[in-house]
């Protein structure tokens, strides 16, 4: 199922009784979310994310702008209606239910001709119990479950409607660590085994660019880029996206260009030659340095931290804007801790410059 959003936006009225402000949560927001897709809506907290996917499946209603499944104009049509999946954070299961009574629910409120048969809801609920893996626990109560298993009872009840879009709001916040990943890696496998076209909304920059065919990052209900995870990642389109991407973070320092070079401090880093003297940030990623005594970035080094394949070296610069360098090295460099400082060269396509106002980026040569 193709969903289509165009020009979406959702303004709440201020909470202040004494105040005209209003609340934009969502501005504009015009997408075509491909068939059998999972995209990923990534933001922080109050970007609009959820509210988009509440509108989605009917929860809210739109302030302007059409949804469409399809051909068809679901923009006013009832949530029970559209024919939509959704599995919230919290799961939402009947305590007092078993596993196969919490995924039976959805189909015994069927109506007319949707009405099935005592033995087509059970055959449709064991069905989609295979598929998230949880059929030899259908007599269990919630209780009685790990967090995982509860995610995944939540997302069987979501699927045994056979939904044109399934809806995932934050589904794996509950979740520790190693549950997390072991449950998106179960997402991506139940989604494709479904081609259900999917919109996950989550904070986790992780998850959204590990289980996503194209991700949406959002900030303040503005849409700041849309595409590949890896290609957003690789060409962000603002400071925003490039920050907000990444894990360690991406390193950002007060840079200039002058006579097509990039400069952070007095050290020359990097070319620009059709790019105009200017002021700039200079973000460059974990993975962009090369460690070598000639290079032409020098940083103090504050530690070494070797995490096996890998090793972080810890350091500073004045012109940092985080409060310390990150680089991102193979272990097999050596560094001899007592040392002061540490140089590198910087890989060209880790290296990106943003316009100091807008905090837009600045494309290069090569950028384009």
């Amino acid at each position: 199922m193709i969903v289509e959003l165009q020009n979406l936006t959702k303004i709440f009225p201020s909470r202040n009784k004494n105040s005209d402000d209003e609340v934009v949560a969502v501005n504009d927001f015009t997408f075509t979310i491909p068939d059998g897709k999972l995209v990923g809506l990534l933001g922080p907290s109050g970007c609009g994310k959820s509210t988009t996917l509440y509108m989605i499946c009917g929860l809210q209603k739109p302030t302007s702008g059409k949804i469409f499944f399809g051909e068809d104009d679901v923009t006013q049509l009832p949530a029970e209606n559209r024919g939509v999946g959704l599995v919230f954070q919290n799961y939402a299961l009947y305590p007092h239910m078993t596993v196969k009574q919490n995924i039976l629910f959805p189909l015994q409120n069927l109506r007319g001709e949707d009405r099935l048969s005592k033995e087509e809801m059970l055959n449709r609920a064991y069905e989609v119990a295979k598929i998230v893996q949880i059929d030899e626990l259908m007599e269990r109560k919630p209780s009685e479950l790990s967090g995982g298993q509860q995610q995944r009872v939540a997302i069987a009840r979501a699927l045994v409607k056979m939904p044109k879009v399934l809806l995932l709001d934050e589904p794996l916040s509950n979740l520790d660590a190693r549950l997390r990943l072991q449950t998106r890696e179960e997402i991506r496998r139940i989604q494709r085994a479904t081609n259900i076209t999917t919109v996950f909304v989550t904070h986790d920059q992780e998850e959204a660019m590990s289980i996503s065919d194209m991700i949406v990052v959002m900030k303040l209900g503005i849409v700041q880029q849309i595409g590949k995870p890896q290609d957003v990642y690789n060409s962000p389109a603002n400071l925003f996206v490039a920050k907000f991407l990444g894990t360690p973070p991406i390193n950002v320092f007060d840079g200039r260009i002058k006579d097509g070079v990039v400069y952070i401090g007095n050290e020359a880093v990097g070319d620009a030659r059709d790019v105009a003297d200017q002021n700039v940030y200079v973000g460059i990623r974990p993975e962009g340095f090369i460690l070598n005594d000639d290079g032409p970035f020098t940083c103090n080094l504050n530690a070494v931290e070797v995490m096996g394949r890998d090793v972080s070296v810890v350091a500073t610069n004045e012109a940092s804007i985080n409060p310390v360098v990150r680089a991102i090295i193979d272990a097999d460099n050596k560094i001899d801790h007592d040392r002061k400082t540490v140089n590198f060269f910087i890989k060209p396509n880790k290296m990106f410059l943003f316009n100091k106002e807008t905090e837009e980026r600045i494309y290069i040569v090569e950028d384009r």
